[in-house]
């Protein structure tokens, strides 16, 4: 431990500021850990966690740091506290038991840890654009009462090598310092295969910095996730570092029908009405759906409309179609 650490450490206590005496703690664990000093850090860890359990479960929730991003990080990440859970989402079953899963070992991470070993903490999402994965960090962040960090990964990258190694220095002290979900969107835009011809050397040396941090001990256990739409152009190397992977799909017919009448409200979606437009909705993404229900839920309101249009929800439904046709052409 520095001095600089020390005097933190003690400033910390004489305030009484708990939070911010256990993140020093969390901090001189992570550095220890990096240290190679294993066990010590592992002994941090198990008393940071011990004392986050003292007293109720609402006392031991509010020693989670909650600060926003300052300095350099601002540049980096954007935070949000968000407030929806899993049960917000309409997930298909092996998708949800897998969410489900993660939220338990990390709830339960203590109990883990006392048998030697840790929760999953890095997680890829992969899957088409529009079908719940930048939703999912948020629902993960909101059912275990974390902030979400959001990392502008166009940010990361500068013409010095040494000066975006720096930033994903700092953006991986933040993860090992506070806890949250760390969302890295997009992720193909780094993750690609370290020997393509069409890659530049600047995106392989990122790629590797990135892979070696991934292999530092967590001492916060924050959860980093990294969504991409193309998992063919990851690295291998890469892909074999994240603890879990959930695979995302446009939904079937039953989720469909499930996500419009939920975004529908009072506009119920009646079984007429979905023989009429369950044609319509094979093939479009969770968030397209949305936006469908959305158009006619907007023009309901300002027509005065009680009962919904068959009609109308269908047209909106085939503008997403031709859309969506549009773009696969444009590829």
């Amino acid at each position: 431990m520095s001095a600089k650490q020390f005097i933190a450490l003690l400033n910390s206590h004489v305030a009484g500021d708990e939070d911010q005496f256990l993140a020093i703690a969390l901090q001189v664990a992570a550095q220890e850990a990096r240290g190679g000093n294993a066990i010590e850090a592992e002994k941090l860890k198990r008393l940071v966690q011990q004392l986050r359990n003292r007293g109720d479960a609402p006392k031991a929730q509010s020693v989670i740091p909650m600060a926003r991003p300052r300095g350099e990080l601002l540049e980096l990440v954007q935070s949000s506290y968000p407030k929806i859970g899993l049960d917000s989402m309409v997930l298909g079953e092996g998708v949800r038991k897998r969410l489900e899963r993660l939220v338990r070992q990390q709830s339960e991470r203590a109990t883990l840890r006392d048998h030697g070993q840790v929760p999953a903490s890095h997680i890829l999402l992969v899957g088409p654009p529009g079908t719940g994965k930048t939703m999912t960090a948020s629902a993960l962040a909101g059912e275990l009462h974390l902030p979400l960090f959001t990392v502008r990964l166009d940010s990361l990258f500068s013409r010095y090598f040494g000066e975006t190694a720096s930033k994903l220095r700092l953006l991986f002290d933040q993860v090992a310092k506070t806890r949250g979900v760390y969302l890295l969107d997009e992720f193909d835009a780094v993750g690609s295969h370290r020997g393509d011809t069409n890659d530049v050397g600047e995106i392989r040396r990122v790629l590797n910095s990135i892979l070696t941090f991934m292999e530092e001990p967590n001492a916060t256990d924050s959860i980093v996730i990294a969504a991409t739409n193309h998992p063919e152009i990851l690295d291998r190397a890469l892909a074999r570092r994240f603890d879990e992977i959930v695979e995302y799909d446009v939904p079937n017919g039953e989720a469909a029908r499930a996500i419009l009448s939920r975004r529908l409200g009072r506009l119920k979606l009646t079984a007429k009405v979905w023989a009429d437009i369950e044609e319509a909705t094979k093939g479009l993404s969770q968030a397209e759906l949305v936006r469908a229900a959305d158009t006619v839920v907007k023009d309901a309101i300002l027509e005065g409309s009680k009962a919904l249009s068959a009609l109308a929800l269908r047209a909106a439904l085939e503008d997403r179609q031709v859309f969506k046709g549009r773009l696969h052409a444009q590829r």
